[in-house]
């Protein structure tokens, strides 16, 4: 019943991240040899520049990508997702691009951006200190990125790149959903970041190319958002896998015999189709113009961050449903549909997709400017 079709490749890989799925929660972080294997299928290549080794994939075929591994482990899937990191290293000038990318295009990133942290100018760069939250996928992670802001007054906050033994990790998350994920804090204390290890968030990219064209905060949403599409087309195919063979306690007919759960199936079935269509439309009306030379125009935009909202809250929707199809088999900590809608739960609450993208997209639609931020 999947939506999309999965490279041959992939299936040992994501048939054992499946299996080892409540491992993940329990660690709460992905293990090293998934990340490493994460390597091998070109994760963290996938939108590195050739030049540098890397694959140069589209935003549709990314996402596609992550959609599948998200299929098997929602907490797989966010972590893989940040193979998008080229859009926010590649910030950097090129001298450190080369740098970076000395030793292979597989670089594993982690950023900790939130709150920024005043940085001390020195010599030629910064003595950064402090505590940051939410880094996902931290424990894999080779590289890491920190907000900070210079004492120099310039008007944008900066983002300084770190080895990993220049980062504390501090093991805090513990979370109802995406447990897998490792987003835990970055602590630095008093590390010398050279200025050009440092970038500009939001900064114009040093890297050629129509890829590196795409609006990078909107693909910062969607592969994050395509994360939930996988998690609810993995709670429907747990539905069809129990629907033949569970039989109720009550004498109830098998879940596949009742009228009632066929016309919800169906229900499901047509609004995550339905929104997951829009999510790559969106993406491929933007594409597409790129290769054409063009750039895309604020309603273009609107459209990428306005469907990925839409694609997560249709998600945790349909994975609910698909725990209330179960019953009371789907409220056991064996069943994997609880896990499912705790971890599109939290997909919800980011803050990329939260109410106050209704609010830019509606501003949008009116012809009146969004908050800094959205486009």
């Amino acid at each position: 019943m999947s939506a999309v079709h999965v490279r041959e490749e992939l299936v040992p890989l994501l048939n054992d991240v499946a299996a080892r799925s409540a491992d993940f929660e329990q660690q709460r972080h992905i293990s090293d040899d998934i990340i490493a294997r994460f390597k091998q299928v070109g994760v963290y290549r996938a939108l590195v520049p050739k030049i540098y080794g890397g694959e140069e994939c589209s935003p549709a075929q990314f996402c596609e990508l992550i959609e599948q591994i998200a299929t098997a482990d929602g907490s797989a899937g966010w972590v893989a997702s940040f193979g998008m990191s080229p859009f926010y290293l590649g910030a950097l000038p090129p001298d450190t691009l080369k740098a970076l990318y000395r030793d292979g295009p597989d670089v594993v990133f982690a950023g900790g951006i939130f709150p920024p942290q005043k940085a001390v100018l020195a010599d030629g760069g910064y003595r950064v200190t402090g505590r940051w939250g939410f880094a996902s996928g931290s424990m894999g992670a080779s590289v890491f990125g920190v907000g900070i802001l210079p004492e120099s007054g310039e008007a944008l906050p900066r983002m300084a790149v770190l080895p990993r033994d220049s980062v504390q990790i501090d093991p805090v998350w513990n979370t109802v959903g995406l447990a897998g994920t490792g987003s835990h804090d970055l602590v630095v204390n008093d590390a010398f970041v050279p200025r050009e290890w440092t970038f500009v968030r939001g900064g114009a990219l040093n890297l050629d190319g129509a890829l590196y064209r795409y609006p990078v905060l909107s693909l910062a949403t969607q592969v994050l958002s395509v994360v939930a599409l996988g998690v609810a087309r993995a709670a429907l195919n747990e539905i069809y896998a129990i629907a033949h063979r569970q039989q109720s306690v009550t004498g109830a007919p098998r879940l596949a015999d009742r009228p009632q759960a066929q016309m919800q199936i169906a229900r499901c079935e047509a609004d995550l189709r339905s929104a997951r269509a829009w999510f790559y439309d969106a993406i491929d009306d933007v594409w597409q113009d790129i290769l054409a030379g063009n750039e895309p125009d604020c309603e273009q935009i609107n459209a990428l961050r306005l469907s990925s909202t839409h694609v997560t809250r249709v998600a945790a929707e349909v994975t609910r449903q698909a725990l209330a199809l179960n019953g009371m088999g789907g409220i056991t900590m064996k069943s994997p549909l609880q896990r499912y809608v705790r971890d599109t739960m939290v997909i919800t609450q980011h803050a990329f997709m939260g109410d106050l993208s209704y609010l830019n997209a509606g501003t949008v639609y009116f012809g009146g400017q969004p908050l800094p931020g959205y486009l």
